[in-house]
């Protein structure tokens, strides 16, 4: 990286090889080791036919071009089929596509897939707005800029009005997706 010697040398970096390296493989990529399938596996049997969505749920990536990390916040919806999944475990999923070197616009459908795939809903949607460093610390420079990403899959995707109810429950009107 071309620091100076004295900078390579000193005390505060003797450890951070071995930091760098845990936190890569414990927190930022840890996702890897989840599998969606598996997380979704223990949903419990509902005759729930209406919209259920958890928000607000904290999150971070990393992004493969840059290698830096966004922070953020998703918004998750579904219309079950005949099976419900629990709160922890939205939020379990979210994590587990997150914690991989994925775009913002990849995360938001992979959520969405994953709950129609492996739940068997009849419709999902991940609504996703994040900081991207890569965006906000480098290039461009713009601290307060702001990524969206969504992606509405089966009956979430045709029906305004479930789609409207989503939207409203995480504050943005119709026609702003």
């Amino acid at each position: 990286m071309g620091l100076p010697p004295e900078v390579r040398r000193s005390e505060a970096l003797s450890l951070t090889p071995r930091r760098v390296t845990e936190a890569w493989l414990g927190d930022l990529l840890d996702g890897y080791g989840r599998d969606p399938a598996v997380i979704l596996a223990d949903a419990i049997p509902s005759r729930e036919r209406d919209l259920v969505a958890v928000t607000g749920i904290d999150f971070h990536s990393i992004c493969p071009h840059h290698l830096l990390p966004s922070r953020g916040v998703a918004h998750v919806a579904y219309v079950p089929s005949d099976r419900i999944a629990g709160f922890g475990q939205i939020v379990q999923l979210v994590d587990a596509l997150a914690h991989r070197y994925v775009l913002q616009e990849d995360l938001a459908r992979g959520v969405a897939d994953a709950l129609m795939r492996h739940l068997g809903a009849r419709g999902a949607a991940c609504i996703l707005d994040a900081e991207q460093l890569c965006m906000t610390v480098r290039g461009g420079r713009r601290p307060h800029a702001r990524a969206h990403a969504d992606a509405f899959l089966g009956v979430l995707a045709r029906d305004a009005r479930l789609q409207s109810r989503f939207l409203r429950l995480v504050g943005r009107p119709r026609g702003k997706r």
